[in-house]
């Protein structure tokens, strides 16, 4: 009777005697350290227990069995070595029909996953047959959607400001305090809205200033709209998303509503 699941190996390396047998079990795991003698092994698939001998290795992670028909098979020693236990034929599941082969590295309780990997052969060792592997553990992750959102931002065009003092005009926003480092005194600032200049005329959106001496004169208020002559820097103000500052206003004047 010739079993159908073997995988015969296209070449493989017999054992010359049986201490080299012997010392490859023992290296496998097949056999304790103080063995001295070959043991009966046992190959137990859909029911079956075979008995079956240890003639060689493929490569040094793929041991060679023959069967009692003289039939040669490729498996992987851990796996060989859980076909050993007395329970294995209650506890193996269905994914054995895919098999014994599998790499070196492949855990010695996990033989389904050692049967999965089994594909790319060493260099010194044959082209093992093909298995087929799960399509669980083939199929790519899905394509995502070309109709996701994408995420993140617009980037915001720079303005390119002017370099020298300029005609401005602007609407008082807020009064507020930022840290100073190297102040016990928190500083005082003047945050604008509707900040424009005039001349190249550029829409700036808001600024802020330093609420100084000068400006505390014209006792402003919220609300308050000011025309003056400044230069005008790309510099955020501390924890607050106003990116220009005004530098020295002068020549101010509060416009009437």
């Amino acid at each position: 009777m010739e079993y159908a699941f073997t995988i015969q190996p296209l070449a493989y390396t017999a054992f010359e005697n049986e201490t080299e047998q012997l010392d490859k079990c023992k290296e496998w795991g097949l056999l304790s350290e103080k063995a001295v003698k070959m043991k009966t092994f046992f190959y137990k698939r859909d029911g079956m227990s075979l008995t079956c001998e240890i003639v060689g290795f493929a490569d040094k992670a793929t041991a060679v069995i023959r069967f009692a028909n003289g039939q040669l098979h490729c498996i992987h020693p851990s796996y060989l070595k859980e076909m050993q236990a007395s329970n294995y034929g209650a506890k193996a599941s269905s994914s054995e029909a895919a098999d014994d082969a599998a790499p070196e590295t492949a855990p010695a309780s996990d033989s389904a996953s050692a049967e999965q990997t089994e594909q790319a052969s060493p260099a010194d060792g044959p082209e093992a047959e093909q298995l087929a592997v799960p399509e669980s553990v083939t199929a790519a992750p899905a394509a995502k959607s070309e109709d996701a959102p994408k995420k993140g931002k617009a980037k915001k065009e720079k303005l390119e400001l002017p370099e020298g003092k300029v005609s401005m005009t602007a609407t008082v926003q807020e009064f507020t305090t930022v840290p100073n480092n190297f102040s016990d005194n928190d500083d005082e600032v003047i945050i604008y809205e509707a900040v424009s200049i005039a001349d190249p005329a550029l829409e700036l959106g808001t600024a802020w200033s330093s609420h100084s001496a000068t400006l505390k004169k014209l006792e402003l208020a919220v609300g308050d709209t000011i025309t003056f002559e400044a230069k005008v820097i790309a510099k955020k103000l501390t924890k607050h998303p106003v990116p220009y500052k005004i530098n020295n206003p002068s020549k101010i004047q509060k416009t009437e509503a």
